[in-house]
C-alpha cells in the first residue's frame, strides 16, 4: 500500500513538474521568463503569507487555550467524554486544523499577487478626488490593498477566537451553570484581547469604508451623493471612533475582569450602527433630499460627469453642431469626393463564404466567419481593404487523412492572406482582390506567407528538422491531388517553440499533451520544436496578464511579414466618481445581467501588441505612456514592454483605434455628452446606440436574435426592453465635417427610450474617432490619432436614423419588387452593413445587397446597392449609379465601383479566381453558384425606379446614333416602371433587356463619336 501511495505521489509530482517546466520553457523561448518567475515568486510568497497568517494565529490561539487550561477543573460528564475522545488526537487536531485552514487561506491569497505588486509599485495619477483631496492612485492601488488586509485579518482573528472559545469550553476554562458563567483569568484575557483586536479591525474597516463610498454604485450615479457625504461618511467616522473605544473597553475587561462595560459598549456600537448607519441616512434621503433631489444632487452629478469623462478618456471630445440637410441636390457630394470614392461596399460579415469559395482552395484551409478591415498604400493611394488570413483547419481533413501523425507533423500551418478592395466589385458581383492565390500574388509585395500562429492553429504541432532532411510539412497545394508528390512541402526554419531535441523534453511534453507520439515517433528529431498556445490573443494574454485584450486580433502585412495586431487595455473599477459598467456587456452590445464581475470605470488603450504569424514572437509596445496603471506594471515587469519609438513606420500605418475601447466610450458618451447637471438629471438628452438593423438577410429571421436590455434613467427607475444587438461601429476612410480626411471609426446615436415608449429612431448624434496612427514616420504617432469628434443634431431636426432608413428600404414598393426578382430561382438576399456618412451637408446611408443561391457551394455576390439621403432612396446595380440617381442625376463624385455594372470592372486584380499554383478557378462548384440566373439578370439591370445612371437627360447630343439609343433607353425605362407598377414581371424583364441593349448601343455610339 505504501509503495502504491509513493508511486502515485511520484506520478502526480512528475505531472506537476512537467507543467511548470513546460511553462518556463514556453516563456523563456519568447523572452518573457521574468513575467513567469515574477508571478511564481509573488504567488508563492502570497501563499506562504496567507498560510502562515492563518495557521500561526489559529495554532497559537488553540495552544494558549490548552496551555493555560484549568488543571483541576470539574467537568460535567459530557465534556469529560469529549476530552477522552479528543485527547489521543489532540496533537493532530492542534496542528491539523491550522494547517488545513492555512492551506485554504494560502490558496485564496495566492491569487491576489497582482494587487499586492500594484500596491508596492504604485504610481500617482496626479489628480485628486473632489471629496477628500486624495490622489486617485490611493483609490486604485492603496484602498483595495488595505481593505483586503483588514478583511483577511478580521477573518483570521474571528476564526482564531472561535477556536479559542471552543478550546476553553472543552477544557473547562469556560463553564455555564444555570444563569452563571464562569471563566478563568487566562481564558478571559485571551478572549477579551481577541475581541479587542477584532473590534479594532472593524474600526479600521469602517474608517476605510468612507473612502469606498466614492466608488459605490448608486441608482443615480457612481460615487458619493448628498446623503453619503452628509450622513453616511460622517456616520462611518463616528462608528469607527465608537468601535475604537469598544476595543479599548475589551482591553479593560482583560485587565480588571469586568465584562459588563465591554458588553454594554458592544451593544451601543450595534445601536449606533442601526441609528447612525441606517436610520439617519434614510431620513436625510427621504425627508430632505428626495423632495428636491435635483437641487441637492447637482454638485455630485457634476463630480460624476467630470470623473467619468476623464476616466474613460473622452473629456477631450470635440463637440460641434451639425445642422444636417435632408434635401438631396445635384452635385451635393462634390466636396466629399474622397469620402465617396472610399465608401466600403464589401461587408466583412457576409463575404467570408465568398472568400472561402474563391480563395480557400483546399478543405484543410479556412477563413474566419468575420473578416477584418484594414488599409494599404496601393500605387500611392490609400485603399480600404477587407483582409483575411488563410488559416489551417484540421477539422476539414478527410477521414483518411485525419490521422494523429498528419495532425501533428504534416498539416502544421496556414498559408498567406487574401485581400479585396473594400470599395470595388467585379461586374458579376465578386470582390476585386488585390492579393490572392497560393502562393500569393498581388499588390502587397513579397512577405513570409506561412501562418504557424493563427486564430485557428492546431493545439500543438511538431515542426523543424536538420538541414538536408526530408520535408514532411505540407506547405501549399501545388498539384491536382493531395499526395505528397503533388503538393509543396517545407520544414519550419523559425524559432517559434521550445525544443524537443532531448529525451527529457520529449518526455515532459508527452506528459503535458498526453501523447505517446511525442515520445515515440521517428518524426521527432534533434532539431524539432513544439508549437502550442498559438492563438495571438492567447499568447499576448499569457505574457501580459495585467491587460484586458480587445476581442479582435487583426492581421497586417508589416515589413514583409504577417503580423497580428492586438490591443491591450489597463482597467480599474476603483476610479472615484466614475460611472461603472460591465466591460463584456458593453463590448457585446447587450445588458444581460446586473451582477457582472467585470465592472470597470477606468480604461486606457495602454499597449499595442504584435504577434509574428511565422515565429510567434510577441512584442508589447507601451502605447499610452501617461497611464499610471501601465507605469506601475512597467515597474513590476521592467523588460516586458518596448517604447513606441521602436515601432516601424509600416507598423504604425496599420495600427488603428480599437473597436472595443470605442464601444465603451460610445456607451459612456451616450449619456455623458451632457455636461450640465440639471439636463443630465432629467435625462432629456440621453442617447442610445441603434440596434443592428439587419443580420444579413431579408427573411423573417433577420432580427430574431434579441436580448433583454436593462437601462436606468436619471431617477433610478430600471426598465427592461427586448432588443437586438447594438449596431457595430465601422471603419471608413472619410472626411468628418470640420476635420481632414482620415481612416476613421464611427457610430451613430438615437434618443434613449424605455420599453413600450413611442420609440423615435431619429439621428441625434454621430461619433467618429481618427484611427490613423501612421504617416509621421518610425516611432511617431500621428498627431490627430485618437481625436474624438461628436456631431450633434439640433433637437428640432428629424434626421432619419438607421432603423428608419432600413424601414424605408424594406417598405419601398419598387425595392421590394426588385428584391423579389432577386429571390427568384431559390436564391436568398442578404442586406449588408448599413453605413452612415456625414456628406453632402447631411447623412448618406449606403447598404450593399448580396444574392446567394441556396445550392451547395454557393456564396454571396454583390448585386445591388441601396442608398438614402433624407427620405429619398435609390436602388441600383452599383453605388455610383445609385448616388447619381439619388442626387438628381449627378452626385458630383465618383464611387469606387464606377463602371462595374457594364462589365468594365474596377481596377486591381479583378479575376476573383486568380492565380497561384494551387487549384484554379473560383473555388466553387460553378460560376453560377453565387446566384440564380434570375438574380444574375436583375444584377445587370439598372434597377429601382431610377434612370440607370443616365440621369434621364433629354438633351440633343448632336450624335444621331447616341440620341436614338438614349430615346430607346428612356422608352424602355418607362415601360419597365409601368410593368413594375402593374406587377407584370415578364414585361419588366423584357423592358430590362431592351434597356440593357439601349445602354450598350449608347456606349458604342459615344465611343464612336
Amino acid at each position: 500500500m505504501v509503495t502504491i501511495i509513493v508511486l502515485a505521489a511520484l506520478v502526480i509530482g512528475f505531472f506537476i513538474f512537467a507543467s511548470l517546466y513546460t511553462d518556463y520553457a514556453w516563456f523563456a523561448q519568447l523572452g518573457f521568463q521574468q513575467v513567469l518567475t515574477t508571478r511564481w515568486i509573488a504567488g508563492t510568497l502570497m501563499f506562504l503569507a496567507g498560510f502562515l497568517g492563518m495557521a500561526v494565529p489559529v495554532y497559537v490561539s488553540i495552544a494558549l487555550a490548552f496551555r493555560f487550561r484549568p488543571v483541576y477543573a470539574k467537568l460535567n460528564s459530557q465534556l469529560d467524554r469529549y476530552q477522552q475522545v479528543i485527547e489521543p488526537l489532540r496533537r493532530a487536531v492542534m496542528i491539523g486544523i491550522p494547517v488545513v485552514l492555512g492551506l485554504f487561506a494560502g490558496l485564496a491569497t495566492a491569487g491576489r499577487w497582482s494587487m499586492v505588486l500594484e500596491y508596492f509599485n504604485r504610481t500617482p495619477f496626479g489628480q485628486k478626488d473632489p471629496q477628500f483631496g486624495l490622489d486617485i492612485g490611493f483609490y486604485v492601488f492603496e484602498l483595495p490593498f488595505w481593505r483586503s488586509i483588514v478583511a483577511y485579518s478580521s477573518a483570521v482573528v474571528l476564526i482564531a477566537g472561535i477556536a479559542a472559545l471552543a478550546a476553553t469550553y472543552l477544557y473547562g476554562a469556560l463553564r455555564f451553570g444555570g444563569r452563571e458563567v464562569r471563566i478563568s483569568k487566562a481564558a478571559r484575557i485571551q478572549l477579551a484581547v481577541t475581541a479587542a483586536v477584532y473590534v479594532a479591525l472593524q474600526a479600521v474597516s469602517l474608517w476605510l469604508d468612507q473612502y469606498a463610498a466614492l466608488t459605490k454604485d448608486n441608482p443615480l450615479i457612481t460615487g458619493a451623493q448628498y446623503t453619503d457625504v452628509n450622513a453616511v461618511i460622517p456616520g462611518r467616522e463616528i462608528m469607527a471612533g465608537i468601535a475604537a473605544i469598544v476595543a479599548i473597553l475589551f482591553i479593560v475587561t482583560a485587565v480588571i475582569g469586568r465584562w459588563r462595560i465591554s458588553i454594554v459598549g458592544t451593544g451601543l456600537l450595534l445601536v449606533a450602527a442601526i441609528v447612525i448607519g441606517g436610520i439617519y441616512p434614510w431620513i436625510v434621503q427621504r425627508i430632505q433630499v428626495k423632495p428636491s433631489e435635483r437641487t441637492y444632487e447637482s454638485a455630485f452629478i457634476e463630480r460624476n460627469i467630470k470623473a467619468t469623462r476623464d476616466a474613460y478618456g473622452v473629456s477631450g471630445v470635440q463637440e460641434q453642431n451639425y445642422d444636417a440637410t435632408t434635401e438631396a441636390s445635384s452635385g451635393a457630394l462634390a466636396q466629399d469626393a474622397q469620402t465617396t470614392a472610399n465608401i466600403r461596399l464589401i461587408d466583412p460579415k457576409i463575404v467570408s463564404d465568398t472568400f472561402s469559395q474563391l480563395q480557400q482552395y483546399r478543405q484543410y484551409y479556412q477563413f474566419p466567419d468575420q473578416l477584418d478591415v484594414d488599409r494599404y498604400d496601393i500605387d500611392g493611394q490609400t485603399e480600404d481593404t477587407v483582409i483575411a488570413v488563410r488559416d489551417i483547419d484540421l477539422d476539414g481533413l478527410s477521414s483518411q487523412a485525419n490521422t494523429q501523425y498528419n495532425r501533428t507533423f504534416v498539416y502544421t500551418h496556414g498559408f498567406g492572406v487574401t485581400a479585396a478592395y473594400g470599395n470595388q466589385r467585379a461586374s458579376d458581383g465578386k470582390p476585386v482582390f488585390l492579393e490572392s492565390g497560393i502562393p500569393s500574388n498581388g499588390q502587397l509585395g513579397n512577405y513570409q506567407e506561412r501562418v504557424y500562429f493563427g486564430e485557428t492553429s492546431p493545439p500543438y504541432s511538431i515542426v523543424g528538422g536538420p538541414e538536408g532532411s526530408k520535408n514532411i510539412e505540407l506547405d501549399y497545394p501545388a498539384g491536382s491531388d493531395d499526395s505528397d508528390g503533388g503538393n509543396a512541402t517545407t520544414t519550419y526554419q523559425g524559432n517559434g517553440g521550445p525544443s524537443l531535441g532531448g529525451f527529457f523534453n520529449r518526455l515532459v511534453y508527452a506528459a503535458k499533451f498526453q501523447s505517446e507520439q511525442i515520445l515515440l515517433s521517428d518524426a521527432v528529431n534533434r532539431d524539432s520544436q513544439i508549437l502550442y498556445d498559438r492563438d495571438p490573443i492567447q499568447r499576448v494574454q499569457k505574457v501580459a496578464p495585467y491587460l484586458k485584450l480587445d476581442s479582435d486580433a487583426y492581421p497586417a502585412i508589416v515589413d514583409h511579414r504577417i503580423q497580428w495586431i492586438v490591443d491591450g487595455y489597463t482597467t480599474s473599477d476603483a476610479y472615484p466618481y466614475s460611472q461603472s459598467q460591465s466591460l463584456s456587456d458593453t463590448v457585446a452590445g447587450t445588458d444581460s445581467s446586473a451582477f457582472r464581475t467585470d465592472q470597470v470605470n477606468y480604461i486606457r488603450n495602454s499597449v499595442k501588441a504584435t504577434v509574428d504569424a511565422y515565429t510567434g514572437k510577441v512584442t508589447l509596445y507601451a502605447w499610452d505612456t501617461e497611464d499610471p496603471v501601465l507605469k506601475t506594471w512597467q515597474k513590476i515587469f521592467p523588460t516586458s514592454t518596448q517604447p513606441v519609438s521602436q515601432m516601424s513606420a509600416e507598423l504604425l500605418d496599420h495600427v488603428r483605434y480599437p473597436t472595443d475601447l470605442f464601444k465603451v466610450q460610445r456607451s459612456i458618451l451616450g449619456t455623458y455628452h451632457v455636461t450640465n447637471a440639471n439636463s443630465f438629471y432629467s435625462g432629456d438628452d440621453a442617447w442610445n446606440t441603434p440596434q443592428e438593423t439587419t443580420t444579413g438577410t431579408t427573411d423573417s429571421e433577420a432580427n430574431s436574435d434579441t436580448v433583454s436590455q436593462t437601462t436606468t434613467n436619471a431617477l433610478g427607475t430600471r426598465t427592461t426592453a427586448s432588443q437586438g444587438n447594438l449596431q457595430d461601429p465601422y471603419y471608413l476612410t472619410m472626411k468628418v465635417p470640420g476635420q481632414d480626411t482620415a481612416y476613421s471609426l464611427y457610430t451613430t446615436y438615437i434618443p434613449q427610450q424605455s420599453a413600450g415608449a413611442n420609440n423615435r429612431n431619429v439621428l441625434t448624434g454621430y461619433l467618429a474617432v481618427d484611427s490613423d496612427a501612421g504617416g509621421a514616420g518610425k516611432g511617431e504617432k500621428a498627431s490627430n490619432y485618437g481625436k474624438l469628434t461628436l456631431l450633434t443634431m439640433p433637437k428640432t431636426d428629424n434626421i432619419p436614423g438607421p432603423a428608419q432608413v432600413q424601414s424605408l428600404f424594406n417598405g419601398d414598393t419598387t425595392v421590394s419588387q426588385e428584391l423579389n426578382i432577386l429571390k427568384r430561382g431559390n436564391s436568398t438576399v442578404k442586406q449588408g452593413n448599413l453605413l452612415t456618412l456625414p456628406v453632402g451637408g447631411g447623412f448618406l446611408y449606403v447598404q450593399p445587397v448580396y444574392v446567394q443561391s441556396t445550392s451547395s457551394g454557393s456564396y454571396p455576390l454583390l448585386q445591388k446597392v441601396l442608398v438614402a439621403f433624407g427620405d429619398k432612396i435609390a436602388f441600383e446595380d452599383t453605388l455610383d449609379q445609385a448616388l447619381n440617381e439619388l442626387f438628381d442625376g449627378d452626385s458630383g463624385a465618383a464611387a469606387g465601383d464606377q463602371g462595374a455594372a457594364n462589365g468594365s470592372g474596377s481596377t486591381g486584380s479583378s479575376d476573383s479566381g486568380s492565380s497561384g499554383s494551387g487549384s484554379s478557378g473560383s473555388g466553387s462548384a460553378d460560376s453560377g453558384s453565387g446566384s440564380s440566373d434570375s438574380s444574375g439578370d436583375s444584377g445587370s439591370s439598372s434597377g429601382g425606379s431610377s434612370s440607370g445612371g443616365s440621369g434621364g437627360s433629354s438633351s440633343d447630343t448632336g450624335n444621331q446614333a447616341l440620341d436614338r439609343a438614349l430615346a430607346d433607353a428612356r422608352s424602355a425605362l418607362q415601360d419597365r416602371q409601368k410593368a413594375y407598377a402593374d406587377n407584370d414581371l415578364v414585361a419588366a424583364a423584357e423592358a430590362d433587356k431592351r434597356l440593357q441593349d439601349a445602354i450598350e448601343a449608347a456606349t458604342e455610339a459615344e465611343n464612336g463619336n
